[in-house]
């Protein structure tokens, strides 16, 4: 399945049905009166996130979405049918924007979580509904009140709870594929990875989702390489692993290269909890490690931790540290929603 990440959508909700005029006349009644019906409401357009989807590739197919109109009332005051709703299903994670890309409108990072993105209009009042004691027949029915209809955009933001970053070839795509049962693309060509990847990792009997998105290199704030789109894959992280390629020439510069990128490209990542590591240990002899582990230490204001995704040296304890900062801030959210709800009157 392809990956898609952003989509633009058209959608209506359904028109008010029309209010009906009518009349009882009935065999031994001698005065009828108005028994004209309500129109039915038309139906809304909402968002839905689902189980089972990563990607928004449905909506490249198909990008205008109609809700059904409400049927008019009939005389018997029997009231028109409502419109049936029309569900837009979409992954955990989606945010939901106005045309101008900008003007958040909903954002789901739940299952389950809906939106009412458009409201069909409400039907139109049939003659009975304007009976008084000095209007006994009314000739008189509104009309249905029309749909809504916007342009809008939606907009992935993979769910995960730590976020691999670093240059390309830093060995991100290898280290996901080692620490879980996700199957990346490995090459050694930079920009192997084209599209965000997800895996689940264990250690200890903890789990945690790890997110590797494509390299960045300098200047992906301005769309040099593959630009800096798929870093809001990362935005809801709670750590980021920056791996740095130890065979490099200078660790530190590419260390320094990657945080000026999360710092253009702002959204609060430059200040989330990150975890350094010197990467591909095992082509490394010691005096190596040493000197490119002086050079990040320079270059991030503390020591890396040294590891090797294809001879697994060092793995145990980044996945360790991750987990440790991710248990933390789960804690923390904990005790927010729960502060939260004890201050609801």
């Amino acid at each position: 399945m392809k990956f898609l990440d952003e989509a633009k959508v058209y959608i209506r909700s359904g028109d008010g049905g029309n209010g009906c005029v009518s009349f009882r006349r009935e065999k031994f009644i001698e005065y009828g009166g108005p028994n004209g019906g309500d129109g039915g409401k038309g139906g809304d357009v909402i968002v839905e996130a689902v189980d089972g989807l990563n990607t928004l590739i449905d909506y490249r197919y198909q990008q205008h979405f109609f809700a059904k109109n409400g049927h008019a009332g009939m005389g018997k005051d029997r009231h028109g049918a409502n419109g049936a709703d029309i569900v837009l299903k979409v992954p955990a994670g989606t945010q939901i924007y106005e045309e101008d890309g900008s003007t958040l409108l909903a954002d789901l990072t739940e299952r389950g979580q809906r939106a009412v993105l458009a409201s069909g209009g409400n039907g139109g009042f049939g003659n009975a509904h304007f009976k008084s004691s000095t209007n006994r027949a009314p000739r008189r029915a509104n009309p249905g009140q029309p749909g809504q209809e916007h342009t809008i955009r939606l907009r992935l933001k993979l769910i995960a709870d730590a976020g691999i970053i670093g240059l390309p070839n830093a060995g991100k795509s290898t280290f996901l594929a080692a620490v879980s049962a996700a199957r990346p693309k490995i090459a050694d060509y930079p920009f192997t990875t084209l599209q965000p990847q997800l895996g689940v990792v264990e250690i200890d009997g903890r789990e945690f989702v790890l997110a590797d998105i494509p390299g960045l290199i300098e200047g992906a704030h301005e769309g040099v390489g593959l630009g800096d789109r798929f870093l809001g894959h990362v935005e809801r992280c709670r750590v980021l692993l920056h791996l740095v390629d130890g065979t490099g020439d200078d660790a530190g510069a590419a260390y320094k290269t990657v945080r000026a990128e999360l710092a253009a490209y702002g959204a609060g990542l430059a200040a989330k909890p990150e975890i350094v590591a010197l990467n591909k240990a095992d082509a490394l002899d010691p005096a190596a490690i040493k000197e490119q582990v002086a050079r990040i230490k320079r270059a991030a204001k503390k020591p890396p931790l040294v590891i090797s995704a294809v001879s697994g040296e060092g793995v145990p304890q980044v996945l360790r540290a991750l987990i440790a900062v991710i248990e933390q801030a789960r804690e923390a959210a904990v005790d927010k929603r729960t502060t939260a709800a004890a201050w609801q009157p």
